[in-house]
């Protein structure tokens, strides 16, 4: 049976199941409201999350070698199963923590904190912890240069690994555990500056463009729609390839023109949200109050009006964060972002993905490209975990 086939019966069984869930539902529980009021979509959604269910379990349990042959499908599921519990038990047990420690305005948040919530927060703890005392945890520096390349993860000899290298060396024999916990100071370290350095370039022009309007404003304004318009990545790495000629003629190390580029770029989007929220402050009384007053610019902007749009500021600084995160992944990937010999996850994928030719003999030797890139998506996935639970929070919605 063909796969398209298989999948046409699959979705015919499941479409099936749906209705008769939804029809014995009713008649079982004597036409309650929940399956009286249930769509045909929502009695889906309901039989094909319980397929889901079974299917995984049954897929859990299948044998991690077969004809002396790993199963890498099988244990790459297992280590995301077991990952998944981990993740959501430590988050969890940190809600529950914060919820007895701390001062009584944490002990209320973490209260109010969904799940997903505390488990962004301890993500962003854990990797801020590891990004300022890199040099303490690391086992070896990262640049230093080992007696051992291509050494394979999990450390069995059998399997060409090395006990003094857990998540084995590169292609040159850098310990890979190092790198990438100096990726978390560079990688994570040069992004947060970078979206602070964006947020302080937006955030000013905005704000005195919507204190100002008249012809700052129109200036300013179009020159943005004009930055906006041209795709953030392809500009970057442009600007980027421009910038490597002019770093070696200047002796200015490349990763400075990065991070000035990349602020630049993403300070359009800053602008426009400062910008808004900022035209919406201006109207109000308090602004009149004060210019009555005869406050000057700066006790405006940054007394007045910064204070009050400061959770939408907040939120985006998260989605931000993310943003300018990715693109330095991206150009390092590219090979125009941070510069050897300095660690950087993006640079690690585009180095260790030769790795995953050797998954089908030693699965751990496939792991080793994707740590970097999961190190990327999990921060990711905690920042916008807390930008969400942010946004609910200064929204006013409630459950």
């Amino acid at each position: 049976m063909s796969g398209l086939l298989s999948f046409a019966v699959i979705l015919l069984v499941l479409l099936g199941a749906a209705y008769v869930f939804r029809f014995a539902g009713q008649k079982v529980t004597n036409d309650a409201p929940r399956f009286r009021d249930m769509t045909y979509g929502e009695a889906f959604g309901y039989v094909f999350g319980g397929a889901l269910l079974i299917w995984s379990i049954y897929f859990y349990f299948q044998p991690r070698v077969v004809d002396n042959v790993p199963n890498a499908a099988v244990i790459f599921f297992r280590w995301a199963v077991q990952g998944f519990i981990i993740a959501a038990i430590a988050a969890y047990l940190f809600r529950l923590l914060g919820r007895s420690v701390g001062t009584a305005g944490s002990r209320k948040l973490f209260r109010q904190m969904p799940l997903t919530a505390s488990f962004g927060i301890l993500v962003i703890l854990i990797y801020a912890f590891v990004a300022v005392f890199a040099g303490a945890i690391a086992p070896y520096g990262q640049a230093e240069i080992l007696g051992a390349a291509n050494v394979m993860a999990g450390g069995d000899p059998a399997l060409g690994g090395n006990p003094d290298y857990p998540l084995g060396t590169d292609q040159i024999g850098r310990d890979i555990l190092s790198r990438l916990i100096f990726g978390a100071q560079n990688t994570v370290g040069i992004a947060f500056i970078t979206t602070c350095l964006a947020f302080f370039i937006g955030g000013s022009l905005g704000f005195l463009a919507a204190t100002l309007q008249g012809w700052l404003d129109q200036l300013l304004s179009r020159g943005v729609d004009v930055l906006m318009a041209i795709p953030s990545l392809i500009f970057a790495l442009l600007l980027m390839t421009i910038a490597s000629v002019w770093a070696n003629q200047w002796g200015i190390p490349l990763t400075i023109f990065m991070v000035v580029i990349i602020a630049v770029i993403d300070s359009t989007r800053v602008y426009r949200l400062a910008r808004a929220v900022g035209l919406n402050i201006v109207v109000m009384d308090y602004i009149e109050a004060a210019k009555l007053r005869g406050e000057g610019l700066g006790y405006l902007v940054f007394k007045e009006i910064l204070p009050n749009a400061m959770a939408p500021l907040l939120a985006e600084f998260g989605l931000r964060f993310c943003f300018v995160f990715l693109t330095i992944a991206a150009l390092s990937f590219l090979g125009v972002g941070i510069q050897p010999p300095l660690a950087d996850w993006g640079t690690m994928v585009r180095d260790l993905a030769p790795f995953i030719n050797f998954a089908a003999f030693a699965p751990t030797a496939a792991v080793t490209p994707l740590l970097a890139a999961g190190a990327i998506a999990l921060l990711t996935v905690a920042v916008n975990f807390v930008v969400d639970w942010m946004l609910h929070k200064s929204s006013g919605l409630k459950e």
